[in-house]
């Protein structure tokens, strides 16, 4: 029997929802578009927040995130324009640049900083949390700095560009790697008239989040004028299950980034950057704020 799993038997996975983001303000007064982690939609297992930071004008960032606690999950930033500057309990300090990518696993807890400053007048990026599981809430903290330049990209010759921050694409390996939730995370750039597809496993969460231009996701034929769901700028993608995405762009080109992990159906309890399983380890990680004992 053919199996589904290495993409031989072909299941689109088609459009179920699409988010419009909400405008909220964060850390010390960081104004920015959050998908996930609202009222329409509370967590996409295992991804608990979707934040797409960034503006022209400074006073929407440049409070940044102070000194500030997490626990339970694991954290990614990827920025587009820009610099934050980041340091932690760990001892990692640097600056984030275009183009690079902080995957932090927060464990048992860790306290960091974020402090976003414009380059050329410009800022812009991305946050992402993904869960951990019940086994690996309390592990050691890891942290990951990617630079742009140890991030693959692959270059089609009808223009379509790809960045693989985590995961595969035609056996080429993302920079981020050894994450539990089996995470594939794609900066895909498709131009005027092109198309795209990408298989995903089999019961993984997915979603797009289309942040330039216009695409067109799902039920559609490849290569003709066909049926699909059109996706304008700044909106989130929810795709339902099966084994690969597609999508393509008309008159308009497009930019997303495209998003899935392994859901870990377990029960969640999170208060502010904590998230946990239980209400009691709420309150154990509040009494270790509070007793100095939160970083092991």
């Amino acid at each position: 029997m053919i199996s589904e799993e290495n993409y031989k038997v072909k299941i689109l996975r088609k459009v179920i929802d699409i988010i419009n983001p909400i405008y909220v303000m964060e850390g010390a007064g960081v104004r920015l578009r959050r998908s996930i982690a609202t009222q329409k939609l509370d967590y996409l297992d295992p991804f608990l927040l979707f934040d797409h930071f960034g503006s022209d004008d400074p006073n929407d960032y440049l409070a940044g995130f102070p000194m500030h606690p997490h626990r339970g999950i694991e954290t990614v930033t990827y920025i587009l324009d820009g610099l934050v500057n980041h340091k932690d309990s760990m001892g990692n300090s640097g600056i984030l640049g275009k183009d690079d990518v902080q995957w932090m696993t927060s464990g048992s807890g860790i306290i960091h900083e974020e402090m976003p400053k414009p380059y050329k007048g410009k800022m812009e990026g991305f946050q992402l949390w993904v869960n951990l599981p019940a086994k690996l809430k309390m592990t050691t903290p890891r942290y990951q700095e990617v630079k742009s330049s140890q991030i693959p990209e692959i270059h089609r010759k009808d223009g379509v560009v790809v960045k693989i921050i985590a995961g595969e694409m035609e056996s080429v390996e993302g920079a981020v790697t050894e994450i539990f939730a089996d995470p594939e995370y794609l900066d895909v750039i498709i131009p005027a008239g092109s198309s795209f597809e990408q298989p995903i496993k089999r019961g993984h969460t997915a979603f797009a989040y289309v942040f330039e231009g216009e695409g067109i996701f799902g039920d559609f034929e490849l290569n003709s004028l066909g049926e699909g769901t059109v996706v304008p700028a700044t909106k989130l993608v929810i795709f339902g299950d099966g084994n690969y995405v597609r999508a393509k762009s008309d008159q308009i080109p497009v930019r997303f980034l495209l998003i899935s992990g392994k859901p870990l159906n377990e029960p969640i309890a999170r208060y502010g950057p904590f998230v946990m399983n239980t209400s009691d380890e709420i309150e154990q990680a509040l009494r270790d704020l509070q007793n100095d004992n939160f970083v092991k």
